[in-house]
């Protein structure tokens, strides 16, 4: 049964074979992946990993410029499925067009569910966190991504050219 969990180093081989499903250099969202991460040899996936566990941690002030940001994988045994990753605040820009939670599922994992199930687990993890109610996007193409938000309870707000491209703005409230 796929499960969430924290980011690890000890899944860093089946890590390198979800993101080759993805294909390298492309974008995942909410991976937390940057441009400038290393994460093929075992050093720098670490250290990838070891940001990621610090960005979520509130008793470590955040780089300028971003926010605290907690992350999971979402997994079934040792397999990598995807990613899913809840920003705890949101800058001008998040507000924007980025949202308070960013997810994705390796294409070979697509259409059993996994994003519906690891975001109606984090919305509870947001309310824990105090938020009342959270931002998602979409591209606004993303039929599959859409679906995902809307039958978690998202609200479309409105649809904008934003710098992350043309976006479907939501807002789903999280009850008390």
């Amino acid at each position: 049964m796929p499960q969430l969990i924290a980011p690890t180093a000890r899944l860093h081989r089946q890590w390198l074979a979800a993101r080759d499903d993805w294909g390298r250099g492309v974008h995942q969202d909410g991976s937390g992946l940057r441009p400038g991460d290393e994460v093929d040899t075992a050093d720098g996936f670490a250290a990838y990993v070891r940001r990621l566990l610090r960005e979520s941690d509130p008793e470590v002030p955040p780089v300028p410029g971003w926010v605290h940001c907690t992350y999971w994988w979402i997994v079934e045994g040792d397999e990598v499925l995807g990613t899913i990753s809840l920003r705890h605040e949101l800058t001008e820009a998040l507000l924007d067009g980025g949202g308070h939670i960013g997810y994705g599922v390796r294409p070979a994992a697509r259409r059993r569910g996994l994003a519906s199930a690891a975001l109606a687990e984090v919305l509870a993890y947001a309310r824990k966190l105090g938020l009342d109610r959270v931002l998602l996007t979409c591209k606004v193409d993303n039929q599959g991504s859409r679906r995902v938000i809307e039958a978690n309870g998202g609200v479309l707000e409105d649809v904008r050219d934003t710098a992350y491209g043309p976006v479907r703005r939501y807002w789903i409230t999280l009850p008390g």
